[in-house]
């Protein structure tokens, strides 16, 4: 049996797949990291471009402080952060110089591991990126495999282009990432070991998706091939669902097989009774084991893209055209090059699918989004597109006008912008987001360092009676405790 370590992505893909990227701050995350760097993970998946955006407009948080406090509160656990290469928060690919910047000033913060990740499976890409990394710091590069299910990505498909990645020496190590949860285990036993095959001693990793119901069987059984090194995990309420395997089933069943995990089982169950007890203060929804869904793997439509068009569709009047959008979906998804479903492109194809079916006739109208990918601006495209499909989509007045988009600016002329004397930090969020954002932030300053999921009831209800001036005499009974307020004074009993 194989020795085999857990890498914990509640805090940023927990996050995102169950409540939105917007369920945690920084005040939340800080009282549990001393535990979290105890468990013995390997990693912890703990934010990126777009987790730190989310920081800023959700939260009035600075994400360089975030990483900072995080890697001193768990300085022996490496940070990790997914990047898909040259973009930070903004669409467009950034100037190399740029993105060289923000590298040094993630490592420098406390990222220790790099996930790179480019959805066209572009090797020279993440090679390029990869580069930059090492060049910035020398952080841990791992090239990420992201799983689809199409006429094209065959298990071959994978091999061929990890074997590129694996010739790269700045990337140390690969991982098999299921973003969707369509790989079953017959799969992952077909693909694995012609991956590993190709990547010779370098780790291997599995990130399988529990959407369907296969992540948690296709993770055990990646584990039982004796290549794989690690298993991504969710703790608590935040695995399952269409998050990763629940962290402490996956301990418990890794075991009964006969593997050896390095984990502490009693410091994980520390961990999985905090964000149980944060998710119920703060009423947000934990993930369950999923039923295995077939159809999913012919749309492959995330359950938040599904439920946003579902609302759309009602919104108009036309709830009962959903079905034709899922078929509508499977053939977008074909005519344009099998684009992986992983953010941006899942919202993308299935809104292009709406306006098919609702339109006058397909791709009568498309998004500013489409004409980018068809264009090529997100990347190369896997597979070529459909010439008929593709010619339709460019034949507008607006393609011409994106076509005439600047490029990403230089880092020398974002310099000139805002400034030589601007902290770098500030800088980078300043160039890719609204500057009232970053105002706000830096006027709410440092974020607290303490949150008390059990106190987190009464102190909303506190702040509910201070939005409530006109409400002079208020009593409050909870078991023995009585606590009364006339006309701001207070009795306890």
């Amino acid at each position: 049996m194989a020795e085999i370590s857990l890498v914990d992505v509640s805090i940023r893909d927990g996050n995102q797949s169950l409540w939105g990227a917007t369920g945690l701050n920084t005040a939340q995350i800080l009282p549990i990291a001393g535990a979290m760097d105890r468990v013995g993970f390997s990693a912890i998946d703990f934010t990126s471009s777009t987790t730190m955006a989310v920081a800023v407009r959700y939260f009035r948080n600075d994400p360089w402080e975030r990483i900072r406090r995080m890697h001193a509160a768990m300085p022996n656990t490496p940070l990790q952060f997914i990047t898909t290469g040259l973009r930070f928060i903004a669409w467009q690919q950034a100037d190399p110089d740029f993105m060289a910047l923000a590298y040094r000033l993630l490592q420098r913060a406390g990222i220790g591991k790099f996930i790179i990740l480019d959805p066209m499976h572009d090797a020279d890409a993440v090679i390029e990126a990869a580069r930059l990394v090492k060049r910035e710091g020398g952080a841990q590069v791992m090239g990420a495999l992201t799983f689809t299910l199409s006429a094209i990505h065959t298990d071959q498909f994978y091999a061929d282009f990890a074997r590129r990645l694996a010739a790269c020496p700045d990337i140390d190590c690969f991982y098999l990432k299921d973003p969707g949860g369509l790989m079953s285990p017959e799969r992952v036993r077909s693909l694995a070991p012609l991956v590993k095959a190709a990547i010779g001693d370098k780790p291997l990793e599995i990130h399988a998706h529990c959407t369907i119901g296969f992540g948690g069987l296709t993770s055990l059984a990646a584990a039982d091939l004796g290549i794989i090194d690690a298993v991504h995990v969710g703790i608590g309420p935040l695995g399952d669902g269409s998050s990763l395997p629940e962290a402490g089933r996956m301990l418990a069943n890794l075991r009964a097989a006969g593997h050896t995990v390095r984990a502490d089982e009693a410091m994980l169950a520390k961990v999985s009774d905090y964000w149980w007890r944060l998710a119920r203060a703060q009423g947000l929804p934990v993930g369950t084991p999923q039923s295995f869904d077939a159809s999913f793997l012919r749309h492959q439509i995330a359950g938040g893209v599904m439920t946003t068009t579902r609302r759309q569709l009602a919104e108009l009047g036309l709830e009962h055209r959903f079905d034709e959008v899922v078929l509508e979906t499977e053939r977008v998804r074909a005519e344009l090059g099998y684009p992986i479903m992983v953010t941006p492109f899942p919202q993308m194809v299935m809104s292009q699918a709406l306006y098919n079916v609702i339109g006058a006739r397909r791709y009568a109208q498309v998004s500013d989004e489409i004409l980018r990918y068809v264009m090529g601006k997100f990347g190369r495209p896997t597979s070529p597109l459909d010439p008929a499909v593709e010619a339709a989509i460019l034949d507008r007045p607006r393609a011409a006008e994106i076509a005439a988009e600047p490029p990403f600016p230089t880092l020398a002329d974002l310099r000139r912008k805002w400034g030589h004397a601007m902290p770098d930090e500030e800088f980078l969020l300043r160039a890719v987001m609204p500057s009232d954002q970053i105002d706000a932030m830096i006027g709410t300053g440092p974020s607290p360092a303490h949150y008390n999921p059990d106190a987190a009831g009464i102190l909303r209800l506190l702040k509910e009676l201070a939005a409530r001036p006109a409400a002079r005499d208020i009593v409050i009974e909870s078991g023995s405790t009585r606590l009364a307020l006339h006309g701001g004074a207070h009795v306890a009993g």
